[in-house]
């Protein structure tokens, strides 16, 4: 955004409310660099939004919000580093007055469910009109909530996530194809209780097998 707004105060310790001249200091984390700029250039077109840092990686999230004092982070899903909705986690820790968006291109339910209990305070899609990303900036700053409506219907009839965090745990960790003995070294178990965890998720998500496990997970959002 030009200097025609002039120099504005730095939001409070947390970032609990927008600088002293009512523009909002935006955070923009997103990994591909035409999309973050695209973004970034929309939303400067806002009187009243400023994109005062960009990062291109989950785990400068944090350290960006506090070199900035920020108000509210737009925060992609897929990052290297983190994932947005780790990122938005350690903000709610760290900086809980920092108000969250998740953006993303997957329109998977269990993203959704992921991303509130991160403390995430709005998720949309990339592609959401300019108008609409900038109107939710300002409503969580006020202190609302905003859900892609289809997102929201979505997640609400799929149901939660059946998966413990173990079986999570174990089904990340065979998505690159190791074996059980693989899995058992690195997650410090034993091949036995691999399996257990194994058999129990391709049971609980009606597959035939490890491969079709992370793959249903995956694309509902549940990894």
């Amino acid at each position: 955004m030009s200097s025609e707004n002039g120099h504005r105060a730095a939001a409070g310790g947390d970032g609990v409310a927008a600088g002293g001249d009512g523009v909002i200091r935006v955070l923009l984390a997103e990994d591909q660099s035409m999309v973050r700029e695209a973004l970034a250039a929309l939303l400067g077109l806002e009187p009243d939004i400023d994109v005062v840092a960009q990062v291109a990686r989950g785990d400068e999230v944090l350290a960006a919000a506090r070199a900035h004092e920020v108000d509210v982070a737009l925060l992609d899903i897929e990052m290297p580093g983190c994932t947005g909705i780790e990122a938005a986690a350690e903000l709610r820790a760290a900086r809980p007055g920092v108000k969250v968006v998740i953006l993303t291109t997957f329109g998977r339910p269990g993203y959704l469910r992921s991303a509130m209990e991160s403390g995430a305070h709005a998720f949309l899609v990339k592609d959401a009109p300019a108008a609409q990303l900038a109107a939710a900036v300002r409503k969580v700053l006020a202190g609302e909530r905003v859900i892609d409506p289809a997102l929201a219907a979505a997640a609400l009839a799929e149901g939660a996530n059946p998966l413990t965090d173990r079986e999570r745990e174990v089904l990340r960790a065979a998505a690159g194809g190791a074996t059980n003995a693989e899995l058992a070294a690195s997650l410090h178990l034993s091949q036995g209780t691999v399996r257990n965890y194994l058999s129990t998720a391709i049971q609980k998500l009606a597959v035939r097998n490890r491969a079709e496990a992370v793959t249903t997970a995956r694309d509902k959002g549940w990894l």
